[in-house]
Protein backbone atom coordinates (compact mmCIF):
# COMPACT_ATOMS: atom_id res chain seq x y z
CA UNK A 1 0.00 0.00 0.00
CA UNK A 2 1.21 3.53 -0.79
CA UNK A 3 1.31 6.66 0.96
CA UNK A 4 -0.09 9.91 -0.07
CA UNK A 5 2.27 11.44 1.93
CA UNK A 6 5.11 13.25 -0.15
CA UNK A 7 8.24 13.34 2.19
CA UNK A 8 10.81 16.52 1.12
CA UNK A 9 13.76 15.29 -0.76
CA UNK A 10 17.19 15.40 0.00
CA UNK A 11 19.04 18.82 -0.52
CA UNK A 12 21.80 17.85 -3.31
CA UNK A 13 25.20 19.51 -1.29
CA UNK A 14 27.54 18.70 -3.42
CA UNK A 15 28.77 15.92 -6.80
CA UNK A 16 31.94 15.18 -7.46
CA UNK A 17 33.60 12.48 -9.54
CA UNK A 18 35.84 10.36 -7.99
CA UNK A 19 36.37 7.86 -10.39
CA UNK A 20 35.71 7.29 -14.37
CA UNK A 21 36.03 4.36 -17.04
CA UNK A 22 35.01 3.92 -20.39
CA UNK A 23 32.11 2.80 -19.12
CA UNK A 24 31.23 4.16 -15.46
CA UNK A 25 31.38 7.26 -13.60
CA UNK A 26 31.17 7.14 -9.64
CA UNK A 27 30.29 10.61 -8.25
CA UNK A 28 30.35 11.41 -4.38
CA UNK A 29 27.01 12.92 -3.38
CA UNK A 30 26.83 15.15 -0.51
CA UNK A 31 23.03 15.54 0.92
CA UNK A 32 21.47 16.66 3.96
CA UNK A 33 18.36 15.47 5.07
CA UNK A 34 14.95 17.91 6.14
CA UNK A 35 16.15 16.40 10.06
CA UNK A 36 19.33 18.19 9.22
CA UNK A 37 21.49 15.20 9.15
CA UNK A 38 24.14 15.24 6.03
CA UNK A 39 25.85 11.95 4.53
CA UNK A 40 28.10 11.31 1.56
CA UNK A 41 26.81 8.31 -1.14
CA UNK A 42 28.44 7.65 -3.76
CA UNK A 43 27.17 6.27 -6.60
CA UNK A 44 27.06 6.14 -10.52
CA UNK A 45 26.02 8.70 -12.19
CA UNK A 46 22.78 8.91 -13.33
CA UNK A 47 21.77 7.89 -17.40
CA UNK A 48 19.44 8.73 -19.04
CA UNK A 49 20.05 5.84 -21.59
CA UNK A 50 17.43 2.66 -21.19
CA UNK A 51 17.34 -0.80 -21.54
CA UNK A 52 14.95 -3.84 -22.57
CA UNK A 53 14.72 -7.48 -21.88
CA UNK A 54 12.81 -9.61 -24.00
CA UNK A 55 11.14 -12.73 -23.33
CA UNK A 56 10.94 -14.50 -26.34
CA UNK A 57 7.96 -16.92 -26.48
CA UNK A 58 8.26 -19.46 -29.62
CA UNK A 59 5.11 -21.80 -29.43
CA UNK A 60 5.40 -23.72 -25.42
CA UNK A 61 9.44 -23.14 -25.53
CA UNK A 62 11.37 -19.89 -24.17
CA UNK A 63 13.96 -18.32 -26.45
CA UNK A 64 17.07 -18.21 -24.70
CA UNK A 65 20.38 -17.04 -24.96
CA UNK A 66 23.90 -18.33 -23.03
CA UNK A 67 26.50 -15.33 -23.32
CA UNK A 68 29.44 -14.75 -21.72
CA UNK A 69 29.53 -12.69 -18.39
CA UNK A 70 32.64 -10.99 -17.64
CA UNK A 71 31.56 -10.07 -14.16
CA UNK A 72 31.12 -13.82 -13.26
CA UNK A 73 33.78 -15.11 -15.58
CA UNK A 74 31.47 -17.57 -17.13
CA UNK A 75 28.62 -18.03 -19.94
CA UNK A 76 25.05 -17.10 -18.46
CA UNK A 77 21.75 -18.42 -18.98
CA UNK A 78 19.05 -15.25 -19.71
CA UNK A 79 16.96 -13.79 -21.79
CA UNK A 80 17.97 -11.51 -25.17
CA UNK A 81 18.35 -7.67 -23.98
CA UNK A 82 20.06 -4.66 -24.54
CA UNK A 83 20.45 -1.10 -24.70
CA UNK A 84 17.86 1.29 -26.14
CA UNK A 85 18.63 3.43 -28.81
CA UNK A 86 17.08 7.45 -28.86
CA UNK A 87 13.89 8.06 -29.48
CA UNK A 88 13.18 3.90 -29.68
CA UNK A 89 10.21 2.48 -27.91
CA UNK A 90 10.42 -0.61 -25.46
CA UNK A 91 9.11 -2.31 -28.27
CA UNK A 92 11.11 -0.89 -31.19
CA UNK A 93 14.41 -2.01 -29.29
CA UNK A 94 13.01 -5.18 -28.30
CA UNK A 95 12.36 -5.87 -31.83
CA UNK A 96 15.66 -4.63 -32.93
CA UNK A 97 17.38 -6.44 -29.88
CA UNK A 98 15.92 -10.32 -31.25
CA UNK A 99 16.87 -9.57 -35.05
CA UNK A 100 20.60 -8.55 -33.39
CA UNK A 101 20.66 -11.50 -30.67
CA UNK A 102 18.74 -14.56 -32.50
CA UNK A 103 17.94 -13.60 -36.07
CA UNK A 104 14.30 -13.34 -35.47
CA UNK A 105 11.70 -10.21 -35.52
CA UNK A 106 8.49 -10.55 -33.74
CA UNK A 107 4.98 -9.77 -35.13
CA UNK A 108 3.78 -8.92 -31.18
CA UNK A 109 5.23 -7.26 -27.77
CA UNK A 110 3.39 -6.87 -25.36
CA UNK A 111 5.44 -4.60 -22.80
CA UNK A 112 4.74 -5.98 -18.83
CA UNK A 113 6.41 -3.28 -16.80
CA UNK A 114 9.88 -1.27 -16.17
CA UNK A 115 12.02 -2.20 -12.76
CA UNK A 116 14.75 -0.45 -11.81
CA UNK A 117 18.20 -2.48 -10.64
CA UNK A 118 19.94 -1.28 -7.57
CA UNK A 119 18.61 2.37 -7.12
CA UNK A 120 20.65 3.01 -4.15
CA UNK A 121 23.54 2.78 -5.96
CA UNK A 122 22.33 3.73 -9.80
CA UNK A 123 19.61 4.53 -12.22
CA UNK A 124 19.58 1.23 -14.10
CA UNK A 125 16.11 1.26 -15.99
CA UNK A 126 15.47 -1.75 -17.55
CA UNK A 127 12.03 -2.55 -19.48
CA UNK A 128 10.55 -5.91 -19.88
CA UNK A 129 8.96 -7.08 -22.93
CA UNK A 130 7.09 -10.28 -23.91
CA UNK A 131 7.69 -11.04 -27.67
CA UNK A 132 5.92 -13.80 -29.89
CA UNK A 133 4.78 -14.89 -33.57
CA UNK A 134 8.18 -14.60 -35.03
CA UNK A 135 9.77 -14.24 -38.70
CA UNK A 136 13.32 -14.59 -40.07
CA UNK A 137 14.96 -11.33 -39.90
CA UNK A 138 18.76 -11.57 -39.12
CA UNK A 139 20.78 -7.70 -37.80
CA UNK A 140 24.05 -7.43 -36.93
CA UNK A 141 24.92 -7.01 -33.50
CA UNK A 142 27.55 -5.50 -30.94
CA UNK A 143 28.20 -8.94 -29.74
CA UNK A 144 32.06 -10.29 -29.97
CA UNK A 145 30.74 -13.87 -31.20
CA UNK A 146 27.54 -15.25 -32.30
CA UNK A 147 25.03 -16.24 -28.77
CA UNK A 148 23.88 -19.85 -28.76
CA UNK A 149 19.74 -19.72 -28.85
CA UNK A 150 18.53 -21.99 -25.57
CA UNK A 151 15.42 -23.12 -26.38
CA UNK A 152 13.53 -23.99 -22.79
CA UNK A 153 9.88 -25.75 -22.29
CA UNK A 154 7.18 -23.30 -20.58
CA UNK A 155 6.22 -26.14 -18.81
CA UNK A 156 9.69 -26.50 -16.97
CA UNK A 157 10.18 -22.95 -15.32
CA UNK A 158 10.53 -24.30 -12.08
CA UNK A 159 13.75 -26.07 -13.89
CA UNK A 160 14.63 -22.80 -15.24
CA UNK A 161 14.73 -21.00 -11.61
CA UNK A 162 16.80 -24.30 -10.07
CA UNK A 163 19.29 -23.35 -13.54
CA UNK A 164 23.09 -22.35 -11.96
CA UNK A 165 23.83 -19.72 -14.90
CA UNK A 166 20.20 -18.60 -14.77
CA UNK A 167 20.79 -16.39 -11.74
CA UNK A 168 20.69 -12.88 -12.71
CA UNK A 169 18.33 -10.51 -10.74
CA UNK A 170 16.92 -9.08 -13.52
CA UNK A 171 16.09 -12.64 -15.74
CA UNK A 172 14.22 -13.83 -12.47
CA UNK A 173 12.24 -10.90 -12.08
CA UNK A 174 11.37 -11.31 -16.05
CA UNK A 175 10.73 -15.03 -15.44
CA UNK A 176 8.10 -14.45 -12.64
CA UNK A 177 6.71 -11.76 -14.26
CA UNK A 178 5.99 -14.69 -17.23
CA UNK A 179 4.27 -16.78 -14.45
CA UNK A 180 1.50 -14.04 -14.29
CA UNK A 181 1.29 -13.12 -17.15
CA UNK A 182 0.94 -16.65 -18.36
CA UNK A 183 -1.42 -17.13 -15.51
CA UNK A 184 -3.59 -14.51 -16.43
CA UNK A 185 -3.30 -15.70 -20.02
CA UNK A 186 -4.83 -19.08 -19.00
CA UNK A 187 -7.90 -17.86 -16.67
CA UNK A 188 -9.08 -15.35 -19.41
Amino acid sequence: MSSNIQKALPKILSQRTVAKSCLFEIQSVGLEFANGEQRIYERFKPSIHQGVMIIPIDGEDLLMVREYAVGTERYELGFPKGGMDEGETPEEAANRELKEEIGLGAKQIHFLRTIITNPSYMRSVMNIVIAEDFYSCKLEGDEPEPLEIVRFPLTKLDELLAEPHFNEARNLTALYMLRDYLNNRASC
